[in-house]
């Protein structure tokens, strides 16, 4: 910037500066509830590449409500890892898609689990889905498991223990046991999109305790 040629133009030159300075607000002024708002109009990566720049930065992104739009796909180990940084970095995630591991790599076995699938991935490395408990903002979860051998098998309770969840859709999901009772557990639901699922158990009767918050449902095949 050029140097002002006279002493007039100097002090308009200094009153601007000073004003500017004076109306900036940098981020150590704003409050850990401030920015936590500020944070949530970005996209997931965005919001957890912000943990770096300070301890401040770190709580705010744990208070933040990540959008409804932007979520996670876990799908392979690296996104599983993620996910597992993201329950205590992110605990008001409100979106995930929860996909196959890959070949060798499964989700612990739940309750009642196939014996036969049980038995040829007895080998496989297994993973804690359990942890997903410490997202309890949840609105929106899909579960795809289409693969030959499941990363899912048996009954997960976990899936079924989100009262604030909305949106529920389970596809391809050869070996996961669960009954149309469960959910009650998920007292705020309005869309349920089943597609083949063949040990979905239960009466339609079921979903009578959603009669207040269900809108659409899909059971198909």
């Amino acid at each position: 910037m050029p140097k002002p040629k006279n002493k007039k133009q100097r002090m308009v030159t200094d009153a601007a500066d000073a004003t500017l300075v004076e109306a900036a607000v940098t981020t150590g002024d704003l409050s850990t509830d401030l920015l936590a708002n500020i944070l949530g109009c970005l996209h997931v990566e965005e919001i957890m590449r912000s943990r770096g720049v300070n301890k401040k930065w770190k709580e705010a992104v744990k208070m933040t409500i990540v959008p409804l739009n932007t979520g996670v796909w876990v799908c392979g180990v690296e996104s599983y890892n993620t996910m597992t940084v993201m329950t205590r970095a992110m605990p008001n995630l409100q979106q995930i898609a929860l996909g196959n591991l890959g070949y060798g790599r499964k989700y612990s076995d739940g309750e009642d689990p196939d014996e036969w699938l049980a038995g040829r991935t007895a080998d496989w490395i297994t993973y804690d889905i359990d942890l997903m408990t410490n997202f309890s903002k949840l609105r929106y979860l899909k579960i795809e498991d289409s693969a030959t051998l499941s990363g899912l098998n048996g009954r997960y309770p976990v899936f079924f223990n989100f009262p604030l969840l909305q949106k529920f859709n389970i596809h391809s999901c050869r070996y996961l046991n669960w009954d149309l009772g469960t959910l009650s557990g998920l007292p705020s639901l309005k869309e349920l999109d089943c597609i083949e699922n063949r040990r979905l158990t239960g009466n339609i009767n079921s979903l009578r305790v959603l009669r207040d918050t269900l809108q659409k449902v899909t059971i198909d095949s």
